[in-house]
């Protein structure tokens, strides 16, 4: 499968120009005219490096990168797109050369192996969590989470050690721009781990008074 390259820009002008380049030097090519789409095509995924505009409208593309970092972070797989201090692996002034632009995006996906996707399981002691199938088991015991109990379950799963505040869980259930009450976080939280306790491993969220949530350390590898 040729790797794919996600093209975010809001002139039309510029999205056909850079994917011309791209798809003639063999590679896929997708777009997004802003942030929120962009969002959209990243968590979808099988997007292998990302042409960034910054000058959008609503949400720019800081904005759109900090958000992609904070979802690479997840990962641990930060050092593999943190280049700049904005976050990003390269940066090109416009007007661009677009034969430049290509030789730049070969030369970021060579050293990168040409994957900066997300695995598509994570684990945690008896937890483990299935992307590809939306699924989530607790030893050999199926846990049935809802999408969005399952987003946040994925964000803490995948950064045991941190403790994510109700805003960064929101962003993570809803994407960003959505806006809920705090405690609909809570709500979710409370889902979450009376399922598990169904499923023999009471306590698998601890609750960091002040700060936010995290995944149990005891949770992990114990019921």
């Amino acid at each position: 499968m040729s790797q794919r390259i996600l093209v975010v820009d809001d002139e039309p002008h510029i999205r056909h120009v850079i994917c011309f380049a791209i798809e003639r030097a063999g590679l896929a090519c997708a777009t997004a005219r802003n942030g929120a789409e962009a969002m959209m095509a990243f968590r979808r995924g099988h997007i292998d490096l990302i042409v960034l505009d910054i000058g959008m409208p609503e949400m720019d593309g800081l904005d759109v990168c900090c958000q992609i970092l904070f979802l690479s972070a997840r990962d641990e797989e930060i050092d593999r797109v943190l280049g700049l201090e904005i976050g990003g692996d390269d940066y090109v002034t416009k007007p661009f050369s677009p034969r430049e632009l290509v030789a730049r995006v070969k030369a970021i996906l060579k050293r990168t192996g040409g994957d900066v996707r997300r695995e598509n399981s994570l684990a945690a002691g008896r937890i483990s969590l299935d992307r590809g199938g939306r699924s989530v088991r607790f030893g050999d015991i199926p846990v049935a989470l809802t999408a969005l109990e399952f987003s946040i379950l994925e964000t803490l799963i995948a950064r045991p050690e941190l403790v994510f505040s109700r805003e960064q869980l929101m962003e993570a259930a809803y994407g960003p721009g959505i806006y809920v009450a705090d405690r609909t976080i809570d709500s979710h939280i409370r889902n979450i781990r009376a399922k598990f306790s169904a499923a023999g491993a009471p306590g698998v969220i601890v609750t960091v008074h002040g700060i936010g949530f995290q995944l149990s350390p005891d949770a992990e590898g114990k019921a």
